[in-house]
């Protein structure tokens, strides 16, 4: 019947349309909202200049007086940074060289701060500080930046800088959890860094984390790194 033939053309339409657009998901990252992450990270790289530029403050800089050891030193720094830093401001700048991600970090890890670039959970210490620091991304959207931490391997280098300090990490493993699964950011004896995305890809039944141990911290003062840093 010719109604039947319609509605068959109309419905075969539209699966070429949804898998069109499934494709170019799959092929651009969904290029929309990719565009939309870059535009944001060039602000927030913006941000984050404007941020290290600023400085000690005064109430800092007589803290610092009072402490002889670096250690101390970067977690008083990074727990006045964590008091003045809001949700979906900059934050930090994280680099992969194995898998290319260099990205302005945001605090927070909420669906908006997350469409920006990968984010900070806020539950967990800043570098600097002991602890477990997290920092979660997207695998396939808002520019994916963590598209590829599946391909890191023991011994990959991980750079984390905020306006007091550079944070090395090396990758010792990764692990497939349950969303629920908290104990990946709980405490350890040694400082380290877990990222976190969904896994698979295009399916949020469960998160990749990749956990890096910290091998070095660097005190950076005024833009200049302390001779005292420690490896």
């Amino acid at each position: 019947m010719r109604w039947l033939r319609r509605l068959s053309t109309v419905l075969i339409a539209a699966g070429v349309l949804l898998l069109a657009d499934v494709a170019v998901t799959l092929a651009w990252q969904e290029p929309f909202s990719a565009l939309y992450a870059e535009l944001r990270q060039a602000a927030l790289a913006d941000d984050f200049e404007e941020l290290r530029e600023e400085g000690l403050t005064p109430a800092e800089r007589r803290g610092l007086a009072r402490l002889e050891a670096d250690p101390e030193r970067l977690a008083f720094l990074a727990r006045s940074l964590r008091r003045r830093v809001d949700d979906g401001e900059a934050i930090a700048r994280i680099r992969i060289p194995a898998i290319g991600v260099d990205k302005v970090v945001v605090e927070g890890t909420g669906a908006a701060d997350l469409r920006k670039g990968p984010g900070h959970y806020p539950r967990t210490p800043l570098p600097g500080m002991r602890g477990t620091v997290g920092i979660a991304g997207h695998r396939t959207t808002y520019g994916a930046p963590f598209s590829e931490i599946d391909e890191l391997e023991r011994g990959d280098e991980i750079v984390v800088e905020l306006p007091y300090g550079r944070f090395t990490y090396r990758v010792e493993g990764t692990r497939i959890v349950a969303p629920t699964a908290v104990w990946v950011v709980r405490r350890v004896r040694h400082d380290r860094l877990v990222l976190s995305a969904c896994h698979p890809k295009y399916s949020a039944a469960k998160r990749i984390v990749v956990f890096a141990r910290q091998v070095r911290a660097e005190l950076i003062v005024d833009g200049r790194p302390s001779a005292d840093s420690e490896a």
